[in-house]
């Protein structure tokens, strides 16, 4: 089995995606799992060794304002990717809309760069503007210019998790209501929601089943807490709109893989969620 994750981040020092050490600690109690930092010969070749090729959130870009610093994580990001072509399809650019001007010609310039895919993510919910809120309508006419899909978060983040008052974060943001506007209102836009929805999963199963431009890749959360609705329809009338995300280094590649099977899927399912329907959605991301 070969398969295609939506969604990792960096488990080096260099791409550390915490805003700083408490929060990268925080992240430790939420998932009950200890880190190390990787090198980054030793990240590439986790993902090689388990015959896994990566779409990158380096995400603490969305909190900088700085913009030398910004360039500095996507030229990071930018070596990586071309360091290790084999593993790493692309990545996943988090972004302050705020800052319009900037973010639109970063996007170009890192598309100019040629090392892999870019697509704009909805990084998290507490910037105050939701994925409907029109102040992001400029780069969802960018992405369908660039026929780049956009990754929008929904459900419950683990970003400020057990904070008091979360760390500014708004669940209501991440409700599917959200990915159900902008599925409406740019219909050329293909759409990625991320994260299962939690507790909003069948107002997301909804959405799936309405808007034929959004599908859904379901990182952060091992697939033995799926609710009930979202296990059967994976099987079923979804089982062509489902990606696998790992979320590495949140969760370990065994454990997921160990709870995946535990579902008991036919094999075509299987192949479905783990990299035919991410192939067949990404540009040029099959096999040659």
């Amino acid at each position: 089995m070969r398969y295609f994750d939506c969604h990792s981040h960096f488990s080096t020092q260099g791409g550390l995606h915490h805003r700083t050490m408490e929060e990268y600690e925080n992240a430790q109690r939420i998932f009950k799992r200890k880190r190390t930092f990787e090198t980054e010969a030793q990240m590439a070749e986790g993902f090689r060794t388990r015959n896994v090729r990566t779409i990158l959130d380096i995400y603490r870009t969305w909190r900088m304002t700085d913009e030398d610093e910004i360039r500095a994580s996507h030229d990071y990001i930018v070596k990586f990717a071309r360091d290790n072509p084999d593993v790493v399809y692309g990545n996943w650019l988090a972004l302050n809309p705020t800052m319009k001007d900037f973010w639109l010609g970063e996007f170009k310039r890192l598309l100019d760069a040629k090392a892999g895919f870019f697509g704009f993510c909805q990084s998290q919910n507490s910037l105050g503007f939701p994925p409907s809120d029109p102040v992001w309508d400029p780069f969802y006419k960018l992405s369908i210019e660039a026929g780049s899909p956009v990754l929008l978060m929904t459900g419950l983040t683990g970003i400020g998790q057990g904070v008091p008052g979360g760390m500014g974060v708004v669940l209501e943001d991440g409700h599917p209501r959200h990915v159900d506007r902008v599925a409406a209102r740019f219909p050329e836009l293909k759409i990625l929601a991320g994260r299962p929805a939690w507790p909003w999963q069948d107002e997301m199963i909804a959405v799936l089943l309405h808007k034929a431009n959004v599908s859904y890749e379901l990182h952060g959360w091992s697939p033995k807490y799926f609710t009930p609705a979202l296990k059967h329809d994976i099987g079923r009338r979804l089982q062509d709109r489902i990606m696998f995300g790992w979320d590495w280094p949140t969760l370990t590649f065994d454990r997921l893989m160990d709870d995946w099977k535990g579902l008991e899927y036919s094999e075509e399912v299987y192949e479905k969620v783990f990299y035919r329907n991410a192939e067949a959605f990404f540009p040029n991301a099959a096999p040659k």
